[in-house]
């Protein structure tokens, strides 16, 4: 009796450590794939932030472009994504150059050389401002090249003014008045001519006076005198019948002036 006791009792205890076992292996499974899941998964440090992403952008705001020709020392002409632009440098005003209705004005030369010399064929960068394109079209730019902002450039220098502060494109506004109170003190290039640039008002050019005196006369004579195909002198006054009609060889102030040149008056 004692022999079958213990065999019972053996069989349940072998049961038993078998039910446990079972019991036990799901949650190792589980705790091996969780284990695994980790080692698979990289870690929040390990996995790149999106805002470094962009902080270590280079000049992600600037468009690139390639300058094909320098018009004066604030136009530029500018290929941008294979389509040709004409681009006005913001908050700067150089002296004119190629103006249809101005001369040629003092440092104009030397602003549109300096130009030239600095952006020719350059790949350059545009950064814009909130306000795009002006009445005519033009792109509106800190022009940016070899690393340096060429609009502040041309301050530096004396070569060109703070104008045409139009909010809202005052962006570098501040700094640049800044720059141009150092220019004035230096007295170079526009500040250096008196009363020549101003800040609000562009550049002071008088009119050229005339040099020559016969030019001045021509204005206050009226008496036209004309060789005839025969070789004869005549005068002709403006009340005169042909007088509309005489090109003149000479022009004279007075009929003394004209006879004493060898001329008689017209008959009609």
């Amino acid at each position: 009796m004692k022999k079958w006791f213990l065999l019972i009792f053996a069989a349940f205890m072998i049961s038993g450590c078998s039910e446990t076992a079972n019991d036990e292996t799901p949650a190792a499974e589980t705790e091996k794939k969780n284990i695994s899941s980790k080692e698979e998964s990289p870690s929040e440090e390990e996995a790149p932030a999106e805002s470094e992403i962009e902080a270590d952008s280079v000049n992600e705001n600037f468009i690139p472009a390639k300058v094909v020709r320098v018009i004066d020392g604030d136009t530029v002409k500018v290929l941008v994504n294979g389509k040709e632009e004409t681009l006005r440098l913001l908050l700067v005003d150089t002296p004119e150059t190629v103006h249809p209705n101005k001369p040629v004005q003092p440092f104009g030369p030397e602003a549109s050389s300096f130009a030239k010399k600095t952006l020719s064929g350059k790949e350059v960068e545009l950064e814009l401002d909130v306000g795009e394109r002006d009445k005519y079209g033009r792109l509106l730019v800190y022009l940016h090249a070899d690393g340096k902002m060429f609009n502040k450039l041309l301050i530096e220098k004396g070569l060109a003014r703070v104008g045409y502060v139009y909010a809202p494109n005052t962006k570098h506004v501040d700094e640049f008045y800044k720059l141009q109170k150092t220019a004035q003190k230096k007295e170079i290039g526009i500040w250096s001519i008196e009363n020549y640039a101003t800040e609000d008002e562009g550049f002071n050019v008088a009119e050229k006076k005339s040099e020559d005196p016969k030019e001045t006369q021509t204005e206050a004579c009226t008496i036209k005198g004309n060789i005839s195909s025969s070789g004869d002198k005549i005068y002709h006054l403006p009340e005169g019948q042909y007088y509309d009609a005489t090109k003149e060889e000479e022009m004279f102030c007075s009929e003394d002036e004209a006879v004493n040149a060898g001329y008689r008056a017209s008959k009609r």
